[in-house]
């Protein structure tokens, strides 16, 4: 067998070589190679069936089946030689098996293109990183749970306009969150759905007149399905956008979060403090602790907007089929994959070790009139219009303003002109305690209400471990 490297698997139409510039411009390998491992399942799986319905010989299968067990070894040990000169993933893997194995090599891609093979073989990636992210988003919400049943009772203040709005409690702020990663969640698993349909035997974009056995190619790669359209199958990239403005959404709701727990732990808050782990220091400044895992969270939460902004241009004008700009998905794909793994196992870890200074919480409730409304509440239900109510309200909290103090702290004489002789019954009103205490209504603050919608979620998370609302199908492994 020559040693010789076998010229590009497109070259007998051309007259000369591709210009060294142009090889280093259109070649994919430096960063498609990630898609190795799954591009070796799916051409094992298309050789399978091509030896099923007698295309390929069993003998041929065999050494497939050997050559590319070997390529395997040597990519998983990391003594694969990789070649600008093969373009791709696809070719630098079929070269080396057409190296160990001959001509059965070079029959394997009968009935394929490379058009449906990494259409293929970027699905069977998402997928698993998919299920990967799923789980890392349980990891994260089970973080976030744990710290709201720690804290059902422990009052913060709620903002709105990033005033101080109304008592909450912080195991309530924090459920909040849960909701909204549940939502992505939810959407991951829709996502995972859409793209479990394999694309593998459209070929370049008609299909092929071969007697192939797409179901048999779905079962052994563990799709749900099968594309209903050649032409679509090999040049929808939806899925991917998809998964980016999933992960865009998630990454916006850490982000969120990040903001908070920034202004949080700065000293004018001081509501919490982070694992050393997790902050690092000032190189002039020897007091600092800075956040900077939430900083940059924020920051690669425009990344990854810029990750969806890429791949939806990259479609926008490209008429059917497949053309080279969809070379340009991988890298942004990766990236918003990468980014958003890596931030939810930091977080689920860092949400774990984070400590909440509660005595100074309920010291900044004591600074924004927090229980205006319950005062407004407590003279509606004596018979005032709440009109008047927030009016006469609007003035005790002048009042208190010009005394420098709060509500609850007004002197007597002042509390008898908005609430006569029952001016005694408004201490107990204005207490954040019983504020937050008497929201006790199915997705309100009170701390029975929080301790319900923590066992609410101690409930799916466990049914989930448990396999109960499994909603992702498992892959099937091709060894």
């Amino acid at each position: 067998m020559s040693d010789t490297p076998p010229a590009a698997a497109w070259s007998g139409r051309f007259e000369e070589p591709v210009d060294e510039r142009v090889k280093r411009y259109t070649a994919s390998v430096d960063f498609d190679r990630r898609l190795a491992l799954y591009d070796i399942r799916g051409s094992l799986a298309h050789a399978r069936m091509l030896s099923e319905v007698g295309v390929i010989s069993a003998l041929d299968l065999e050494q497939i089946e050997q050559g590319m067990a070997q390529i395997r070894s040597e990519i998983e040990r990391g003594e694969f030689e990789w070649s600008l000169d093969a373009e791709d993933v696809h070719l630098n893997i079929e070269r080396r098996l057409t190296a160990l194995v001959g001509d059965a090599g070079k029959r394997l891609h009968t009935a394929r293109s490379r058009n449906d093979q990494v259409a293929t073989d970027v699905r069977l990636f998402l997928r698993d990183e998919i299920d990967a992210i799923i789980g890392l988003m349980d990891a994260m919400q089970r973080s976030i749970v744990d710290q709201a049943a720690q804290h059902a009772d422990t009052l913060m203040p709620g903002f709105t306009h990033l005033q101080v709005a109304q008592p909450v409690t912080f195991g309530h702020h924090m459920l909040a969150y849960f909701e909204m990663f549940e939502r992505d969640r939810s959407r991951l698993v829709d996502c995972r759905r859409r793209l479990d349909v394999l694309p593998l035997g459209s070929a370049a974009l008609a299909g092929t007149s071969y007697p192939i056995r797409r179901e048999r190619v779905a079962e052994l790669l563990g799709f749900a399905g099968v594309s209903e359209n050649s032409l679509d199958a090999v040049s929808d990239r939806d899925f991917a956008i998809e998964f980016c403005a999933v992960a865009s959404i998630a990454m916006m709701h850490i982000s969120r979060l990040s903001e908070e727990l920034v202004l949080w732990m700065s000293p004018a808050f001081g509501f919490i403090r982070l694992p050393d782990r997790f902050c690092t220091g000032s190189s002039i400044m020897p007091q600092k602790k800075n956040p900077d895992v939430p900083e940059l969270a924020r920051g690669k939460t425009g990344r990854m907007y810029g990750d969806l902004m890429s791949l939806l241009t990259l479609m926008k004008g490209q008429p059917l089929a497949y053309n080279k700009d969809n070379q340009e998905d991988k890298e942004p794909l990766f990236d918003a994959v990468d980014t958003l793994t890596d931030t939810l196992a930091i977080f689920a870890s860092m949400l774990a070790g984070l400590t909440v200074n509660a005595p100074r919480m309920l010291q900044a409730l004591r600074q924004g009139h927090a229980t205006a409304t319950d005062l407004a509440d407590w003279l509606v239900k004596r018979g005032m219009p709440f009109r008047d109510a927030h009016e006469a309200v609007a003035r005790a909290v002048r009042a208190a303003d010009q005394h420098g103090c709060e509500l609850a702290a007004l002197p007597a004489e002042v509390l008898r002109e908005f609430a006569g002789d029952a001016y005694a019954e408004i201490q107990a009103v204005l207490q954040a305690a019983g504020s937050a205490a008497s929201r006790d209504l199915r997705g309100g603050t009170a701390p029975a209400q929080v301790r319900a919608q923590v066992a609410r979620a101690d409930s799916i998370i466990a049914a989930r471990l448990a396999g109960v609302s499994r909603l992702i199908r498992p892959s099937a492994p091709l060894r």
